[in-house]
């Protein structure tokens, strides 16, 4: 069975690809807008945009979650019960106290943010604290703690930044294309136009199906890791179903962070279908319960 560190080491990797991965396509962007320009000069902005990000993503992408979602900071005082449950559980999970957030948010839901444990972040709504009990809020913060652990939340929190990058780049060169200009002179400048449109236009759903397949791989590795944690998987099980029930549109939710929650701020969405399941951010909530009731835990 997955243990809290089982796969930090190959999150790491991911996350290492990920930001490969992001280089090329800004490079391939790059090239086609380029190309499709006659100006070689947007392909050496290219190189640079991918690099700023990518560092950018690294340093600051939990700062920009925290920023989006309208999260401001916990304070022991008022939130004594997080602050106790979060203090109580890193301490059996052998991690350092993460920075505790709140978003004034009567929808129930949670996620953790950061590029390692000792730069960790974990936030909740308000919602999320009125309607669960003390058991189950310790089953959400095992689960976002185990994402902590694993190093879910360096891979998942760069996705933010880079995922939304190149949506922006190739949503922009589609509508440079629609309002004229470029390099369609002859039959190699239309084909090179073609190259760059259709270019922009698979890269966002490429990065954004990367996305989604990491998102809900890793719920149910942080569901399993999180019942391990307090040893009491109803917590978490029970807890899930509250948020389902109380489920809805988050006011500060967003695309590019839904995948960071653990439910979706969209609110749930039925269906169970194959291309239904291809996009969504989350498993269904009614496959991770029934996974978390089929855990022994000895």
């Amino acid at each position: 069975m997955a243990s809290l560190y089982t796969h930090k080491d190959t999150n790491v990797f991911k996350t290492w690809v990920l930001m490969s991965l992001f280089f090329v396509a800004i490079i391939l962007i790059g090239w086609g807008v380029s190309a499709a320009y006659g100006a070689p000069e947007i392909l050496y902005g290219a190189v640079v945009v991918s690099i700023i990000m990518n560092i950018a993503s690294y340093w600051w992408s939990d700062k920009i979650a925290l920023s989006v979602s309208r999260a401001r900071p916990a304070s022991r005082e008022e939130f004594f019960d997080l602050y106790t449950v979060t203090e109580n559980l890193s301490i059996t999970a052998g991690l350092p106290m993460p920075k505790l957030y709140v978003i004034d948010d009567p929808v129930p839901n949670a996620f953790a943010t950061g590029r390692n444990k000792e730069h960790a972040t974990v936030a909740v709504t308000t919602g999320l604290l009125a309607v669960l009990s003390r058991t189950e809020l310790e089953g959400v913060i095992a689960h976002e703690l185990s994402h902590i652990g694993n190093r879910d939340i360096l891979l998942s929190t760069v996705v933010v930044v880079l995922v939304g990058c190149i949506t922006l780049l190739s949503d922009f060169f589609l509508r440079s294309r629609m309002f004229g200009g470029g390099n369609r002179d002859n039959r190699a400048g239309a084909i090179v136009m073609l190259i760059g449109i259709v270019l922009a236009i698979l890269s966002p759903i490429a990065a954004t199906l990367m996305q989604l397949a990491i998102s809900r791989k890793r719920e149910f590795l942080a569901d399993a890791s999180g019942a391990l944690l307090t040893r009491y998987p109803e917590g978490l099980a029970s807890a899930l179903e509250k948020i389902a029930t109380h489920s809805g549109t988050m006011r500060a939710a967003n695309h590019a962070t839904a995948h960071l929650f653990i439910a979706n701020p969209f609110g749930a969405k039925s269906g169970r279908g194959f291309l239904t399941k291809l996009f969504m951010t989350h498993p269904p909530v009614e496959e991770r319960i029934a996974a978390l009731r089929d855990v022994e835990v000895v």
